[in-house]
């Protein structure tokens, strides 16, 4: 007889302690840089044990964590994770030019125009000033904060992710123990859409354009994933996020975490984590207080679905449509 047990992995989101967690919080309006990335200004259980008069904010905070930790039964680990949106991106200039009907329904579909390119979206100007912007923040806050510096570096294969970790850590006063080497990681992708913004590049290029990021095993040359005129559904989205979220926390020691990904990507993993709903601005950044737990027993049932098709138009509609004007192809 069979006598092993299964066992899965259990998130919730730690609240309290964060902005960004308080139901009461605008995601629209809200500004990570002008509120310490949301960090509560309250007392924690640690200060009483400490002389915590002298000690910066984050790094009371870094102090409650560590004695979560510390006090975690076995198969319980509690993560920060940092999760930054990339910056302002081709793709995202030609959606507010064309206008999100006319983008959804015909322009997604093509790999640019006559000016510009975004099939796999590159950050646009404004997207590295974004992205630079973080960067002095972080600069900041490591120097006025002691914020403790993310111990493992994640992020989405798509160019415009892989550029905003690069604008964004390089050049950072990080400990030596932790340098900025960010790894690869296919499940970290935007939603699977039939658009061409969300269909990564080969490996080739990703290695030859970042040769000093890690590139996880078993990443395939070509995009196996992206299909066109369909895309995944919230459900298999989730899946996948809860997939890769398993994977980090089950090999991944750190307690710090940084994870350079997409709104939807993030939105998902929001899902998984049980966290509320928050949307990202782009070059947005938030951190999520996360405990893990191992749990004994079947993990509850997900089954996958089939990628539905894409709302789509054969011909270029009205950029001034405000209303979907498409149909959608039959399913092949």
């Amino acid at each position: 007889m069979d006598t092993r047990v299964n066992r899965y992995i259990n998130y919730t989101t730690i609240t309290g302690y964060f902005l960004q967690d308080d139901p009461s919080t605008n995601a629209t309006s809200f500004d990570f840089m002008s509120t310490n990335f949301g960090l509560i200004n309250r007392t924690y259980a640690t200060d009483g044990n400490h002389h915590h008069h002298n000690l910066t904010q984050w790094q009371r905070f870094e102090r409650q964590v560590s004695q979560f930790n510390r006090d975690a039964p076995s198969g319980t680990q509690y993560k920060l994770l940092y999760m930054g949106r990339h910056g302002d991106g081709y793709h995202n200039d030609a959606e507010a030019y064309y206008g999100t009907p006319a983008w959804d329904c015909y322009y997604s579909e093509l790999d640019g125009n006559s000016t510009v390119t975004w099939s796999d979206a590159h950050l646009s100007p404004l997207g590295v000033t974004q992205a630079l912007a973080v960067n002095a923040f972080w600069a900041s806050e490591i120097e006025c904060q002691r914020i403790p510096t993310p111990q493992s570096y994640y992020t989405s294969p798509l160019t415009r992710c892989l550029q905003t970790a690069n604008y964004t850590f390089n050049g950072l006063d990080l400990p030596a123990k932790h340098p900025f080497v960010p790894e690869v990681k296919e499940y970290f992708r935007e939603s699977i859409s039939g658009h061409t913004c969300d269909r990564r590049s080969n490996e080739t290029y990703i290695h030859d354009s970042f040769p000093n990021y890690m590139i996880e095993s078993g990443f395939t040359e070509n995009d196996q994933l992206w299909e066109a005129l369909h895309g995944e559904t919230n459900n298999d989205q989730d899946i996948r996020s809860k997939k890769v979220l398993d994977q980090v926390f089950s090999t991944d020691r750190s307690t710090y975490i940084s994870i350079t990904s997409h709104s939807g990507e993030i939105g998902s993993i929001l899902r998984v984590l049980g966290h509320q709903e928050f949307g990202l601005n782009t070059g947005a950044s938030i951190p999520v207080l996360v405990k893990a737990q191992v749990i004994g027993g079947t993990a509850p049932t997900t089954a996958s679905e089939p990628f539905t098709p894409l709302c789509t138009c054969t011909s270029p509609p009205a950029i001034t449509a405000t209303i979907s004007v498409c149909s959608f192809p039959t399913p092949t």
